[in-house]
């Protein structure tokens, strides 16, 4: 298989994987607590001054090595304080998350190696090998991302937490 059918492959089981994250995430409703997952890519164009601008993307097709960058919006759509609440997205199939990008104001944030079994902060998380030796996990290690928000979610307040990956 020649190099542009791989990566053509690569980059439809991405695409995939962009679809069931949104879907996943669209079909966790808590309570009064809706969410949705998009998928977007930084374009960066220049104006007619010369200056940069960056602008987000809906993340229609990727290749291997392009970054994506997922936000994660919530809402409560009740009419009581939300609280306690607990925002969980999977890090998709073919996609590394890209260390220190995980981000959610008013949220404390913890990581899963293992499939959403355990949590922890990146300093606790420890990979084991077959032949028994540890070693600290490194950001491509992580399965799940978890959000907690430190304060209620008033009725109709809404926010978001997002996290960057890159395409294997």
């Amino acid at each position: 298989m020649n190099t542009i059918n791989k990566k053509f492959i690569a980059g439809s089981l991405a695409l995939l994987a962009l679809s069931l994250s949104s879907f996943v995430a669209s079909a966790q409703e808590t309570g009064a607590i809706q969410i949705q997952t998009t998928a977007e890519v930084e374009i960066i164009e220049t104006d007619a001054n010369g200056e940069s601008i960056t602008r987000l993307e809906t993340a229609s097709k990727v290749i291997p090595g392009d970054v994506v960058i997922y936000t994660v919006t919530f809402s409560n759509t009740g009419s009581e304080l939300a609280e306690n609440v607990v925002i969980t997205n999977p890090v998709p199939r073919h996609m590394e998350y890209i260390e220190g990008t995980a981000f959610g104001p008013g949220t404390d944030i913890s990581f899963s190696i293992d499939g959403g079994r355990t949590w922890g902060l990146p300093e606790e998380l420890v990979v084991s090998s077959v032949d028994g030796s540890q070693r600290p996990a490194q950001a491509v290690d992580y399965t799940d991302i978890r959000w907690i928000l430190r304060n209620e979610l008033q009725p109709g307040a809404q926010g978001f937490a997002r996290f960057r990956t890159r395409l294997h």
